[in-house]
């Protein structure tokens, strides 16, 4: 079996998540800060409309952004002479954008569970802002953005209609593992198939058990809070 399909499908889950993880958080603290609840409503329609629109949307207007005869792509192309389309990086990019909304959605849930009088005790102290989300909201906020990385890890991991859009089917290069269960499949190799097809079986089990386990630390956590 050719593993540099599971190879290709880590790194790009890897390097999508750490992009993720933090845009995730700041745009959820800029959504929560916002004072008209109108530009809220549209910010976030904005932001979470990549989860509900088919993958193959997103990646056509992944397309329509980055491809070379775009004029985005084409000054990428030109000046910089950075291709996306049909590149390793255009796996990232497909991942960042289909998971984004899963880490922001989590992340802003956790932060508005997070007790006020906790960020009002900082306010009296006189802590600033930014000191207060990091020292007070962040922590009590962290096993549900931290459920959310987790979930966020697992979309772009199984990410296929938007890679097959922008970064193609290429072995050795964007070939992700669900782009070679495809290929195996449409190839007429089941057993092949089915070599993937546990692979991903058993990242998902692990993916799920540490989202069940940062659930449950999270349970623990409000408990203790109650019980103060």
């Amino acid at each position: 079996m050719d593993w540099s399909p599971m190879l290709i499908s880590l790194r790009t889950a890897s390097l999508s998540i750490l992009i993720t993880f933090f845009l995730g958080i700041f745009a959820a603290r800029f959504v929560i800060g916002m004072k008209s609840d109108k530009a809220k409503i549209v910010i976030d329609g904005l932001l979470t409309m990549p989860l509900v629109l088919p993958p193959t949307v997103l990646g056509f207007f992944l397309l329509l952004i980055f491809g070379v005869k775009r004029p985005f792509g084409k000054i990428l192309l030109d000046f910089l002479s950075i291709k996306i389309v049909f590149s390793w990086t255009a796996t990232v990019l497909a991942a960042v954008v289909v998971s984004f909304p899963l880490m922001y959605r989590s992340s802003r849930g956790a932060f508005e569970q997070v007790d006020k009088t906790l960020i009002m005790a900082g306010r009296t102290l006189g802590m600033s802002e930014r000191r207060i989300f990091w020292r007070v909201v962040m922590p009590s906020a962290l096993p549900g953005v931290a459920s959310g990385g987790v979930l966020a890890f697992a979309r772009g991991l199984g990410e296929f209609g938007a890679t097959a859009m922008i970064a193609g089917n290429i072995a050795n290069k964007t070939r992700t593992l669900p782009l070679a269960i495809y290929s195996e499949v449409a190839a007429g190799n089941l057993e092949g198939a089915y070599g993937y097809v546990a692979v991903v079986l058993m990242i998902s089990f692990f993916v799920l058990s540490l989202m069940n386990y940062f659930t449950i630390k999270g349970r623990k956590y409000a408990n203790k809070d109650e019980e103060k």
